[in-house]
Formats: C-alpha cells, structure tokens, sequence
C-alpha cells in the first residue's frame, strides 16, 4: 500500500502510524494510505518563513515569473502521468483537464503578469502625490512581499487545480507556501509535488506540502502568514474564528461552497439559439466534474411560463449523459470523488425533498458502464422542480454537491434577482438572455451577491468558457456565504500576498528608494545624449532638456493640411468669443511631434530599436503662436523584455535575435514660462550592450 509524503523541512517525510485509507473513487479499491501523525507543524512553517521566504524575497517579480513558466513548461511534460492518477479520483478525461491543465494554465497566467510588474524585489502601487507648495515633498505607496507563509487549506473537487492556481500567486508575490489538500484526493496533489520538487525550478523552502490532517498549524501563524481555505461554509466560518487567527490578526481568505444560480431570460423561446445554449450550460455545469464544483449550478431559474417545457428538456439532455468508467471513451460523467461524498449527496437531497420533488434521475440505483455502480462511487444526474421558491428555505440554503439542481419559477426580472440573493451570496451567477436591456437590468440588479456574473447568448457562447470557469485574470470569489474572499483576479490577487506601505519624502529621494523617476526629483547628467546609451548604461533620472523651439501660426496651419485635424480651434479665422481659447492654438499632437524632434538625437543608427507606445499623455495648458517650446526628457523606468523563442525557421521575425530591454522616458512639455503644456511618457526599445 503507498503511503503518501509528506514534504516538509526539504524531506519526503511520512506520518506516523497506518493513516487514512484513500480509495479510488471508480473502483473502491484501496489506492493510498495517508497521515501527518508526529509532524512538527511550528517547524514547518518556521522553515517556510526563514529558508522560503527570503529566497523568493531576493527574486524580483521577473525572476518569480520566469521561474513560474519553467514549471509550467516542465509539468506540461508530464500530463500522462497526471491524468492516469486522476482517473482514480472518478474524473473522465474532460474533468481531468479542466483539472490538470487548467492548473498548469494559471502558472503560464501569472508568468505573464511580470511584465505588469518592475524588474524589482518590490513595486509601486497606484500614483505619487505631491505633497507640497514647493515640490520638494511627495508620497507614494510600495508593496513588498510580506515575510511569512501562505497556508493553503484545498478542497477535495480539484486536487491539482486548486494548488496550482494558489501558490502560482503567492510564488509570483514572494511568499511560500504549506499546501494541505484535502486527503481523500491528496494522492493526486502527491504527485504533482514530486514532479515539482524534482524539478528543483523552485527555491528550496517554496512549497511544503501535508498529506492529511492539518493538526494545530492553524495555532502557529502570525500576522506575517496569509491563510486561504477552500471547502464548506461551516468548517471555514470554523477555522476563521479560532483564537489565534483572530488575536494575531492573520488574513483569512475564504473560498466556501455556494448556491449558484443561472437565470433564463424572458425573451428566450424554444427555437431560439438562446434556448438550446440555456439547456447545454445547465447539463454542462451538472454533469462536469459529476456536479463537484464549488461553482456549480444548484438554483435554475425560469421564466413559470416556459417551467414544463425547460425541465423536460433539461431532462431529454441529462439522459443522453453516459456515466461509468471514466477510462471508457463513451463515458461523460464520471463518480462522485468517494462513497463518504455520495452518501452526504443523497441526505442533502433528502433535505430537498422537503419542498421539492425529483423531475429526473434517481437517489438509489444509476445504470454504469464499464462499471459497478455499487462499489464505485456513482450518483445519477438529479434534477429537482420547486414551484414555490419564496416559500422554500431549504432550497436557497442546502447544497448538495454532486450533479445535482433545482429548477424553479420566476415571473419579472426584479424578481429573478430577489430570488438569485436569497442564496446569500455566491461564487458566480449565469443569465442566458439575447436582450441587453435585460442583461443590464439583471447585471446591475444582481451583482452585490455575486463574485461573478456570466451574460451568455449566442454571440459569445461558441467561445465562452462558461458558468462554472474561474480565470485567472479574474476574481474568483463571492460575498456572504461564498467566503467573502478573492483570489485569483490578475494583479490584484498578487496584491493579497503584499504589505502596502506609505512612504513619505523628497522625489529625489523617492527615485532613489523605488528606482522610478519621480516628477521634481533632481536629474541627472547623462554625460552623452541617453538615446546614445545602451540598456545597461542607462541610469533612471538621466535628464536632457532641449533647446527652445517657436510655435508659429504656419507650423499650425501646415500641421492641420498634413493631417486633416482641421477642429475649428486650430484655423486662425474662428470667432474664438464664447470658446475656451483666446485664439489659434496648436494641435495637442502636432506639440507632441515637435518633442520628439527636439529630444530624439541625429540621423545615426544608435542603440534606440524603436519607439513603440504612449502612455499618459496629457495637454494641461493651450499652446498659441509665439510660444516658446522646450522638453525636459527623463529616464523614468527600465524594464527588462524577454527575447522570444523562435523554434520554426519560417517564424523568425526581425529583431528576433537582438537581446534588448523596455525603456519608459518622461516627457514634459514646458512654455517660455517654464509652465507644463503637457506631459506624457514614452516607451522604447533599447538594446543590450550584451548580446
């Protein structure tokens, strides 16, 4: 029998004593044994904190990104080993993947937001602030990785998936984690872990992984340390409110289970694309993973006069679902992850009952194939009907997660809505409508109880990844009951993982502290004009300011014929009485032209490849005929560009070869009155002195 690891303190350590028998899910047939009896849990994160964390705390975010893709490239090669386990938790082929390479994809996900990021242990967050009459005082905020352990408390649904897109986040701010899966498919997560670890991609300290009981790591983390649990409302509300975590202070970020709700709007009718989409997505979201999704869909709710003919049809669909086997290519739908999970299925659906009655599928006997539906734990596809949602609690509040659903009436939209909230906030909600006035109204009305809404027709349902697919950029997560927690949702999951600070003082100094360019900061003599300097020569505050240059009334003119702008406030013949300009005025664009003429330097090829964007660009005073026009060029930041890897011939593009870095520059615009007309920055190209 294969005891599962334990990987804590940089060893493969097994608990004590026999542990917990895990089965497989199909078959019934023991697969694992697993156990954290004798593990010093204070030691586990006192090494996470003191040999993780100041390896990651030394990588910038591009460190930390690169490194995420090298894992996710190195996992990706090893798919078959993955999906052979996981045939074992009950998960068909398509379960797996959402599984398994949706994981994988959340790495490749956050390896991509380091270029959101600056090339440093640290980033700036949000805009500075001058502070003062005279410049010389600024403030601004800066996230630093906070010093201890993510604590990943996972749910059983989706051993791989659930990992992965957790410590994708916390590696990409600079914390490590101790992940503790949920033992009944904690062989899986094993597995994945000994690919991780084996690949040595990540520093030593990184990840630490529990394979079984979580014992008192709960009583040993502190401020420093962020807690996230995935799993039922009941045992999260548990374990947020035990002593420590609330006497210490400890972020707590709760995924809970939830009622989901999709919505049909009254304007679908049967033929239209929406009603056929409308019945696809119910089947999807019940029979997908066997219905183990804290996403799934649990209330579907109808317009009363389309009740009959949607369950009916809902029901023709489910039938046509093959259940069984999940290594049997017919099959579609899988078991339910073990027996304990199915029989707490069927005394949820009991609870049901009360107020609903069962319109298909049944709780005692489902045909298999390739399987036997007694050892293994299957379940049919149940679909429920109440036809009194007001006056049904146990509906809007009891979830059974398996494949399992209630639909439900609705007579106006507003009361759709009503009735979407009595779930009392959840991970996402679905409405299927071709009419945008609806959407909005159901948008607009729903979303302070949702984490997530979904507006499906079928402009988008070829290529929506539907109800029930957190994304990577996007928050997953949802008030109330649904935990009232975030994760995922781009940079602002990385967010979680930081501690934002305040930092007050002069811009030069400010510069020197962040290594961006602050507006006031004093600037720097180059030596040489900084369009003459490579990549690394470049220092953040090497400042020119350029000769003067006369704006006249036929530059303008000329502009206005070169580029057809021929807005009434730059002809020189407009009555400007009632107009917010005195006379003429130059082209906000035609200003931004003349700059770069006046910084970008001689005719000669030098290490600038190209000038390939504008960022905040800003006219802030009207330029007229006379001004005197000069720019004060900055270095603002340096941002490293990773050279793309060609591997056809015929892919290779120009350029390709040149190993170079991005270069943000800020550009003001100053008037013989040495007043702002405008301001912007520029981003280029630069190459490597290396190559």
């Amino acid at each position: 029998m294969n005891k599962l690891g334990n990987y804590i303190t940089g060893h493969w350590i097994n608990g004590d004593g026999e542990g917990q028998l895990l089965y497989n899910a199909v078959t019934g047939e023991p697969v694992a044994t697993a156990s954290t009896k004798g593990l010093d849990f204070q030691s586990i994160l006192h090494y996470g904190r003191t040999v993780g964390n100041p390896a990651l705390r030394k990588m910038t975010f591009h460190e930390r990104g690169n490194m995420l893709k090298a894992l996710a490239i190195h996992l990706r090669n090893h798919l078959d080993k993955f999906y052979a386990v996981s045939y074992q938790t009950g998960a068909t082929k398509a379960d797996s993947w959402v599984d398994i390479e949706g994981g994988i994809g959340n790495l490749f996900a956050n390896a991509s937001l380091r270029r959101k990021f600056p090339d440093e242990v640290f980033c700036i967050d949000g805009e500075s602030h001058n502070l003062s009459k005279n410049n010389t005082f600024m403030g601004t905020h800066i996230l630093v990785p906070k010093e201890g352990v993510a604590v990943h408390i996972n749910a059983f649904n989706f051993p791989v998936w659930g990992m992965l897109e957790k410590i994708a986040v916390n590696l990409l701010a600079g914390v490590p984690a101790v992940v503790k899966p949920a033992t009944v498919t904690a062989y899986l997560t094993e597995a994945v872990v000994q690919e991780i670890i084996a690949s040595k991609i990540l520093p030593e300290g990184a990840l630490q992984l529990i394979c079984g009981s979580a014992g008192d790591i709960l009583n040993h983390v502190n401020s420093q340390d962020i807690v996230t649990f995935t799993g039922s409302a009941s045992t999260g509300l548990m374990l947020k409110s035990q002593q420590n975590i609330l006497q210490e202070n400890v972020p707590f970020n709760m995924e809970a289970d939830s009622l989901n709700c999709i919505v049909l709007g009254d304007d679908v009718n049967p033929g239209m694309p929406e009603w056929d989409i409308f019945i696809k997505e119910v089947r999807k979201e019940m029979t997908l993973k066997a219905g183990q999704r804290c996403t799934g869909i649990r209330r579907i709710f109808v317009p009363e006069n389309k009740m009959e003919d949607l369950w009916k049809a809902i029901a023709t669909s489910l039938a046509q679902t093959t259940i069984g086997n999940p290594l049997n290519e017919k099959v579609r739908m899988g078991s339910l992850a073990g027996e304990t999970q199915r029989k707490e299925v069927r005394e949820q659906v009991q609870k049901l009952l009360a107020s609903s009655q069962i319109v298909y599928g049944s709780l005692d006997s489902v045909d298999v194939v390739d399987a036997d539906a007694n050892k293994g734990a299957f379940l049919s596809p149940i679909l429920l009907k109440n036809e009194s949602p007001w006056a049904s609690a146990q509906v809007h509040e009891v979830e059974a997660f398996g494949p399992v659903s209630t639909i439900m009436p609705y007579k106006r939209m507003d009361e759709a809505i009503a009735l979407s909230k009595l779930g009392k906030g959840s991970l996402c909600s679905s409405i299927v409508t071709a009419d945008h006035k609806i959407a909005k109204q159901y948008v607009i009305g729903a979303a302070t109880h949702h984490g997530r809404i979904l507006v499906l027709n079928n402009e988008c349902a070829k290529e929506s990844t539907g109800h029930g697919s957190p994304l990577p950029l996007l928050v997953h997560g949802g008030p109330g009951r649904a935990g009232g927690g975030e994760e995922m949702g781009g940079l602002r999951g990385v967010k979680h993982y930081l501690q934002r600070t305040a930092i007050q003082g002069s811009p030069t100094t400010i510069t020197a502290i962040t290594n961006v360019y602050q507006p006031n900061a004093k600037g720097k003599d180059p030596g040489k004009h900084p369009f003459k300097k490579y990549f690394e020569e470049l220092q953040i505050g090497d400042q020119i300011i350029t000769e003067k240059r006369v704006i006249t009334s036929e530059d303008i003119d000329r502009f206005a014929d070169l580029s057809g702008d021929h807005f009434y406030a730059h002809i020189k013949t407009t009555d400007f009485t009632g107009t917010m300009f005195e006379q003429q005025v130059a082209h906000g664009y035609f200003i931004m032209s003349i700059a770069a003429g006046l910084f970008v330097d001689s005719y000669d090829i030098n290490p600038v490849l190209l000038n390939y964007g504008i960022d905040e660009l800003r006219f802030t005073k009207p330029v007229y005929p006379g001004a005197e026009m000069y720019i004060r060029f900055t270095c603002k930041e340096k941002l490293p560009n990773d050279k793309r890897i060609v591997e056809k011939p015929e892919d290779f593009k120009r350029g390709d070869d040149i190993e170079k870095g991005i270069v943000k520059w800020l550009v003001e615009f100053l008037d013989e009155t040495d007043e702002l007309t405008g301001v912007a920055t520029i981003l280029t190209m630069v190459k490597k002195l290396k190559q």
